[in-house]
């Protein structure tokens, strides 16, 4: 009984960020702001943004993204929405992108796409083709691969940047006492999910907005750009590197408002 009990205490907790549109049916409650991290970040490279977003009354779930593999994740991601009632406004950073587009096909409570600084592909299209589509990332040149046995049981590269680069590479505009945090914090990704092809995306048949980091060296600003304007979104420039989200709070937090003030 006592185990029973317990179980169902560590069941509670588990469920409890995934269910924060639960049980609240006010008329006109904001839409839940879902956010999800990319590469080599975790769901703290939100803070600030979350600390605006939540003083101005959205509930907001910031989502732990695998980076395992971008269907895996995005079928992971899915599951997450699915648990939210009432309308998502979802936005995602990098290869958040990726997975936020696959992750919204389909989903019908989420009504807004934001991509900060992300990847927009288009079906079959991969992060890996998209930042090689123009000149300007220099991420390869600052990456670390390390061998890794993926759960079953195959064998896959996880990618990382190294500690000595990160501040230059992702974040030039962030503090480097914040950086030396960042980089040994820092979750990998996948060499598989950056190359693994988009499935059929949800910014065909949902509304976007996109920031543009216009000092960004992982994503070219130009394929940014040409992102964007394939899909006919919302568009703001920012003169930030890579690590918007962290540098630039206030105004990711206000694009991602912009995009939720139109769900009714």
């Amino acid at each position: 009984m006592a185990t029973a009990t317990v179980a169902a205490a560590l069941f509670a907790a588990s469920v409890g960020p995934a269910s924060a549109g639960k049980g609240t049916s006010a008329p006109h409650r904001k839409p839940t702001v879902v956010l999800v991290h990319g590469a080599f970040a975790d769901s703290t490279s939100w803070n600030g943004v979350v600390k605006k977003l939540k003083r101005d009354g959205y509930p907001v779930v910031a989502a732990a993204n695998p980076l395992r593999g971008l269907s895996s994740d995005a079928a992971y991601l899915k599951d997450l929405l699915a648990s939210i009632d009432g309308p998502v406004v979802l936005a995602g950073h990098s290869y958040g992108g990726s997975v936020i587009s696959n992750a919204a096909n389909g989903a019908d409570n989420v009504k807004a796409l934001v991509y900060i600084a992300a990847f927009l592909p288009d079906k079959g299209e991969s992060a890996v083709e998209l930042s090689g589509k123009y000149p300007g990332s220099t991420l390869g040149e600052a990456l670390r691969p390390v061998p890794i046995t993926m759960p079953d049981g195959s064998k896959g590269t996880d990618l990382y940047i190294e500690q000595g680069k990160f501040h230059h590479q992702f974040a030039a505009d962030v503090p480097e006492n914040t950086t030396d945090l960042m980089a040994v914090a820092q979750r990998p990704v996948t060499s598989a999910a950056l190359e693994e092809g988009a499935s059929e995306p949800a910014w065909k048949t949902i509304p976007s907005w996109v920031l543009v980091a216009t000092k960004d060296l992982n994503i070219p600003p130009q394929a940014q750009t040409f992102m964007a304007e394939r899909a006919k979104a919302h568009t703001v420039e920012v003169r930030a590197s890579h690590a918007v989200s962290v540098s630039r709070p206030n105004d990711v937090a206000d694009i991602i408002e912009k995009a939720a003030r139109t769900v009714r």
